[in-house]
């Protein structure tokens, strides 16, 4: 199956589109990037890799993109791009291109300014959190002592700082705003371990997942290395959320585990990048991702070894530039 992957930029912060591809050997790879650095560009384990139109360009340019490639099944793993693809997946399904995606309605529901709201109606615990648009905002909110330092400063796609003062909050707030533009949110801090899942659902059922806790970060709070855990509040969580929007495709659960049990985070709509660690430890999830928009039967998967350990590295490889300047120039390589 000819099966196009977003999310090529394995750096610091990488997107997914690296572990989905290691999960999806023996397939026709295409890795779709937005940018001629970005590294999966020159690895091996994709068959093509093309230079995409940024989604702020709209549908139009997406779509004559797409035409010129012909995928027929497409993995976006970018929470910038997903709004794109969500809205207008019946346009691509009549292209002849596949997606596995959940509704605009229930990627909505998820998002960073929404999520206050619909955990209260799961009775599921979460950081207080603003949504702000100013620095009035700020001192408004410490002068009301409705929230006080430290606290994270964040943006509702990408980007997460954590202030311990009005000057960091403030540089934060800019740096974000310039970046992303608005809403910003303003959220208390929840000690305890960072734990993760990721999963795949089908129209509101589970049909797998793998939870993590964290035991190194970067600096931007990626996983560096981690281990497998079984908590059955966090495996909870994930059942009540399909479960409550219907959810379809992939999504990554962020949450801080304490004594006064799981606080939910975030809710990431797509595959982190660590999601070749799922595969590693039998849950294939982009490969049961595959099976179902093919309506082939799958059987979920939610057993897996505990005490694997998932350990991050860097790597270097040696091209001809030549390479680069083909990509650059013909946007296809």
């Amino acid at each position: 199956m000819k099966i196009a992957i977003s999310g090529l930029n394995a750096t610091d912060n990488p997107a997914a589109g690296v572990g989905i591809a290691k999960s999806l050997q023996g397939h026709e790879l295409i890795g779709f990037s937005y940018d001629p650095n970005d590294p999966a560009n020159y690895l091996d384990i994709f068959n093509k890799k093309y230079l995409m139109p940024y989604p702020t360009l709209g549908f139009e340019e997406l779509q004559k993109r797409l035409d010129e490639i012909r995928p027929e099944l497409v993995i976006p793993s970018l929470d910038s791009e997903l709004p794109l693809y969500i809205k207008y997946q019946h346009q691509l399904a009549q292209m002849g291109i596949k997606t596995f995606l959940p509704t605009a309605e229930s990627f909505d529901i998820r998002s960073k300014n929404q999520l206050s709201k619909f955990v209260k109606t799961l009775n599921i615990k979460h950081p207080t959190t603003y949504e702000i648009s100013s620095i009035k905002d700020i001192t408004d909110l410490l002068r009301a002592k409705k929230i006080s330092f430290p606290f994270m400063v964040k943006g509702n796609y990408y980007k997460a700082f954590r202030a311990n003062s009005l000057e960091e909050a403030i540089d934060y707030f800019y740096v974000i705003s310039n970046e992303w533009g608005f809403p910003i949110l303003l959220q208390e801090v929840i000690s305890g371990d960072e734990v993760n899942l990721v999963g795949l659902a089908h129209h509101g059922d589970l049909m797998g997942f793998v939870g993590i806790k964290k035991l190194t970060t970067t600096a931007l709070g990626k996983i560096w290395s981690g281990i497998t855990i079984n908590n059955k509040e966090l495996a909870a969580i994930a059942h009540q959320f399909v479960q409550a929007t219907r959810w379809n495709g992939a999504f990554e659960l962020e949450c801080i585990a304490n004594s006064s049990g799981i606080y939910l985070i975030e809710i990431n709509p797509r595959f982190p990048s660590w999601v070749f660690f799922a595969t590693q430890v039998g849950v294939n999830l982009p490969q049961m991702l595959v099976d179902l928009v093919n309506n082939r039967s799958v059987e979920p998967k939610f057993d897996y070894p505990l005490g694997k350990m998932y350990v991050r590295f860097t790597d270097e490889v040696v091209v001809d530039f030549q390479q680069f300047i083909t990509l650059t120039n013909t946007k296809q390589l």
